[in-house]
């Protein structure tokens, strides 16, 4: 067989006819034409092709960017012959008589590459200039459309849990397209009929369509118990659109819990903020790590049904929440990293919001930043460790050479995985104007006062650096979980510009932490959302730990969103509940420029 094959192969490279690469131009198509796909990302140095052979294999190549096209087209050729040699093969068991004449009937076909306008693409020419959009490839009398680097989804996946009235958002990942430009389709499935079974025949279909061209679909209390199935197909925005995929529902959609503690917010930010002002939200969303812990479920949360801790259940609250805000900045603490990348992410781009995430060291949750894409441009990130940036950075060395003098409190803020994100963002219809968003999460130990007041100096000199030094006179918005009472030393810090050696903070975990020391920061902060009795409402404790800063010489409060009754958030005791997915409440206010 092998002789053969190479005998073949002679005759096809002797034959005129049979020219890989020669002149001429595109002979016209005798049937409608097959999809020739290639993959050339210019950061890669191999182009992938695929196409399907008219024996109905399906080939898939690598081949160098900067090789010449002759070289690729000898190599299908090769392809088809061998296709040629095993359908001649098949035919000739099957007739149980073909015999040598059978095989030297073989003929491997002429291979060659067309332009778009018909002319044949020299064999020199690289493969990665050579194998453009709308080029033609034509295999004997079989022609291939090429298709450059079609849209392509990576990744199409539906939330384990849904609930009636709350918002599912798929997770899609493509190549060479966007979601906001890729067409959705949503189904669900046929009743079951009186008798139990599905109602589905030769005139019922299985699936019936619900909505169509809605990235985002909410179902409704009537398809309760039915599952749910998505059909997206990938566009890139220039009306190209690639192979369609479909994605089933694990489980039906569920009832949902009825009212919930945002739902009155809600009424005051059904539209996003208008042009000047910024509507800006602070949320520690409790971590899947954290409230998934016997400690947590018998200690700290044990009047909380343990079906709304799950985290599929609190993430669908979460959605719904967070989307109905309309924000144009939210900064959240406490994110898991899969429920960034998995739920989060995916969700608010849907409606809008790009995200950003910095995870703490040691751990798996972390700090992240969303940002309206009409509104705003990110312009540059500047993330830090705190135990880093203090051991390392000339910027503290002043902060560094004060804390070397009380060992025992320096190694304990050195111990502490606590991160700062800080984002230099740029109005899009006002270029001039910049924004530095700080997003935090200080050490949480009642008796940390004095780790705190370390961490937020360190914060408030990078923020400093970033906001005067290197995009100078940038106005502040520091939003975060500062785990401090506005009667603590870390409140008074950012709210009046310095600390004394002797507040008594520099004591809070006893004499032998004593750690005097006299600190300052140039902002005027002031907190937009005020002193809330609580942000903070658990069974043991209740308090106001949450803030959003804001440089009252750049930016006034236009509104504060009124927090929830005390009656909504004690309905089921305290939080979390099956009403309210975290322990805190988030802050949301709209600000405008001075």
């Amino acid at each position: 067989m092998w002789r053969w094959l190479c005998s073949a192969l002679r005759r096809l490279r002797g034959s005129p006819a049979a020219s890989l690469a020669g002149g001429g131009r595109l002979p016209a198509a005798r049937s409608a034409m097959e999809r020739a796909v290639v993959r050339c990302v210019p950061s890669e140095p191999k182009l992938s092709l695929r196409f399907v052979l008219p024996d109905g294999s399906t080939k898939h190549m690598q081949r160098d960017q900067a090789e010449p096209l002759g070289r690729a087209l000898a190599r299908i050729a090769t392809n088809a012959a061998k296709g040629h040699a095993k359908a001649a093969k098949k035919s000739k068991k099957a007739r149980a008589e073909g015999g040598p004449a059978g095989e030297a009937a073989v003929v491997a076909p002429a291979v060659r590459l067309f332009a778009r306008d018909g002319e044949a693409v020299a064999e020199e020419v690289p493969n990665a200039a050579a194998w453009q959009d709308g080029a033609v490839l034509q295999i004997g009398e079989a022609q291939y459309r090429v298709e450059r680097n079609p849209p392509a989804l990576t990744e199409l996946q539906l939330p384990r849990s849904l609930l009636a009235g709350f918002p599912v958002c798929p997770k899609v990942s493509a190549e060479f397209a966007a979601p906001q430009h890729c067409l959705f389709r949503w189904y669900r499935e046929q009743r079951p009929a009186a008798g139990g079974e599905a109602a589905v025949g030769d005139d019922v279909p299985a699936w019936v369509e619900v909505a169509a061209a809605e990235r985002v679909f909410t179902p409704p209390n009537a398809l309760v118990g039915l599952r749910l199935k998505l059909r997206c197909t990938p566009g890139d925005g220039a009306q190209r659109y690639g192979p369609p995929r479909e994605v089933e529902s694990s489980g039906p959609v569920e009832a949902g819990p009825g009212a919930c503690t945002f739902d009155s917010r809600h009424l005051y930010t059904k539209k996003v903020c208008g042009e000047g002002s910024i509507r800006a939200v602070t949320y520690n969303i409790l971590a899947d790590t954290y409230a998934q812990t016997e400690f947590s479920r018998t200690v700290l949360y044990p009047y909380c049904a343990p079906y709304a801790l799950e985290l599929d259940y609190r993430q669908n609250l979460l959605k719904k929440e967070l989307s109905g805000y309309n924000a144009d900045l939210i900064c959240l603490q406490e994110v898991d990293k899969s429920v960034f990348v998995d739920s989060l992410a995916p969700a608010l781009d849907a409606f809008g919001l790009e995200g950003l995430f910095k995870i703490k060291e040691k751990q798996h949750e972390g700090l992240a930043t969303f940002y309206r894409r009409d509104k705003f441009s990110l312009l540059s990130q500047h993330d830090v460790a705190f135990s880093e940036a203090l051991l390392s950075d000339p910027l503290h060395k002043e902060l560094r050479d004060k804390l070397a003098k009380y060992p025992l409190v320096q190694e304990k803020v050195l111990q502490r995985s606590s991160v700062l994100q800080v984002s230099i963002l740029q109005s899009i219809t006002d270029p001039s104007r910049k924004i530095c968003v700080a997003n935090t999460h200080l050490y949480w130990h009642p008796k940390g006062g004095n780790i705190r007041l370390i961490q937020i100096a360190v914060a408030l000199s990078h923020i400093r650096h970033i906001a005067c030094d290197v995009y100078p006179n940038t106005p502040v918005i520091f939003c975060g979980d500062f785990n401090s009472t506005p009667s603590s030393g870390t409140y008074s810090f950012i709210n009046s510009g310095g600390i004394a050696e002797d507040h008594e903070d520099w004591v809070s975990n006893g004499e032998e932490e004593r750690s005097n020391m006299s600190l300052s920061h140039p902002f005027k902060l002031l907190s937009a959302c005020g002193e809330p009795a609580y942000t903070n409402y658990v069974g043991g404790f209740h308090g106001c730990l949450d803030y959003i800063f804001i440089d009252k010489n750049a930016l006034e409060v236009e509104q504060v969103i009124p927090l929830p009754s005390h009656e909504e958030v004690t309905t089921h005791q305290a939080l979390p509940s099956v009403s309210h997915p975290s322990d805190h409440i988030a802050l949301i206010c709209d600000l405008k420029w001075k």
